[in-house]
């Protein structure tokens, strides 16, 4: 019974830090677009998508309202987003996404996850061109058809179009350069946006052996442990 307990307490706590690193990333996120384009979600396009985001997670309210309060003051810290490039052991090409205030602790971290698995951190461009920035829009399905959607968003920049059926949602795929035509598009014809999220999808694939895979993701795991790394993609097959 013992050994039971304790795997329940630390499965709930790995739950409660995941969620608690959600949270965060919500609320820098805020900082940033607050920074950018004040604190009126009405007037600022990407605050509106974090806010759907923090409800998707079921982040309190009041944190997000505090979090913009928090933001719009004077002499509130500002944090700077920076994606590093690299290469993981074996060669597999990764991108780190970083939300951060102090950009030369962060990179010093970078190089050292880096080092001790064999890797090494990358410059600008030595990988990302192997992947395509793209915005993922998911919407409600209900009422709504996939052919009369693709005609309708066509021209504003949707790429792909595919149906969860175990959520009954849509997921619309555009360029991130797509994005504000897009959300503009979807909140013009009332359509439920129920999450948004930026991502990097690989143009091609990486085959490594089950022992090469392991060692990759165990240096992405610790990555993901990093308060200042926000996402780790890379092109394993």
């Amino acid at each position: 019974m013992g050994r039971i307990f304790q795997t329940r307490k630390a499965t709930m706590f790995k739950r409660y830090a995941k969620m608690a690193k959600a949270f965060t990333k919500i609320g820098r996120e805020i900082v940033i677009a607050v920074k950018a384009g004040g604190p009126h979600p009405e007037g600022n396009p990407r605050l509106r998508m974090i806010m759907q985001n923090a409800k998707a997670i079921n982040m309190p309210k009041v944190n997000v309202e505090s979090a913009i309060k928090r933001a719009s003051e004077k002499d509130s810290g500002s944090y700077e987003e920076i994606t590093y490039e690299g290469y993981a052991p074996h060669g597999a090409p990764v991108l780190v996404e970083c939300t951060t205030n102090n950009p030369t602790r962060t990179v010093a971290s970078l190089r050292m996850y880096f080092s001790r698995a064999n890797g090494s951190l990358g410059t600008n461009g030595s990988v990302s061109f192997m992947f395509d920035h793209v915005v993922l829009f998911k919407i409600d399905a209900a009422g709504l058809s996939k052919d009369d959607l693709e005609l309708e968003l066509i021209d504003f920049g949707l790429e792909d179009i595919g149906l969860d059926e175990e959520h009954n949602q849509f997921i619309i795929q555009t360029q991130f350069n797509d994005f504000g035509k897009m959300q503009s598009a979807l909140e013009e014809r009332k359509i439920n946006v129920l999450e948004t999220s930026k991502t990097y999808i690989p143009t091609a694939t990486k085959e490594l052996s089950t022992e090469q895979e392991a060692e990759v993701m165990a240096m992405i795991d610790k990555m993901e442990e990093d308060d200042d790394i926000e996402a780790v993609y890379h092109n394993i097959a």
